[in-house]
């Protein structure tokens, strides 16, 4: 129940002639303080409720926890969250053992892209494409449930 992840910014698209898939994901937070997060997600036509725990501090891991929901439970329960819906269409690429995903933030966070790798251990190695930018792991202004209330436009 361990996340290991790193978070880069992105500074061109042409990652999406490597994209395998995308998805438009639709997230709010019912909590969203650091110590824990509390997410419900639409990815598709699929619903999430998530729990994340604080992270270490470098920000590459901390605790997760994720269970497929009803689509409906998902729909209402984003009628819950706090104010400040996440709306981004996800990209997939493979590159080599490791998945990248990159996000095109739409909405309030229009302009933010952002690619995230899950690894197996926070010191492995892996192939950085040249479209990744900046390291912005452990940066909050970067997680969603930050940009849920301080939204890109406004910084």
């Amino acid at each position: 129940m361990q996340e290991i992840e790193r978070k880069f910014l992105v500074q061109s698209l042409d990652f999406m002639m490597e994209a395998v898939q995308f998805e438009k994901i639709a997230q709010g937070y019912l909590n969203s303080t650091p110590e824990r997060t509390v997410r419900i997600r639409i990815k598709d036509k699929k619903g999430f409720i998530t729990i994340k725990g604080q992270g270490d501090e470098t920000g590459t891991t901390r605790f997760e926890w994720e269970k497929e929901i009803e689509l409906y439970e998902a729909e209402a329960l984003l009628k819950l969250c706090e104010t400040g819906v996440i709306v981004k269409t996800r990209y997939i690429i493979k590159k080599g053992n490791h998945t990248f995903e990159v996000d095109i933030f739409e909405g309030e966070n229009k302009g933010l892209i952002v690619a995230e790798i899950e690894l197996s251990d926070a010191n492995e190695p892996f192939e950085k494409p040249n479209w990744l930018a900046e390291e912005v792991t452990g940066e909050e202004k970067y997680y969603n449930a930050y940009l849920s209330k301080n939204s890109f436009t406004t910084w």
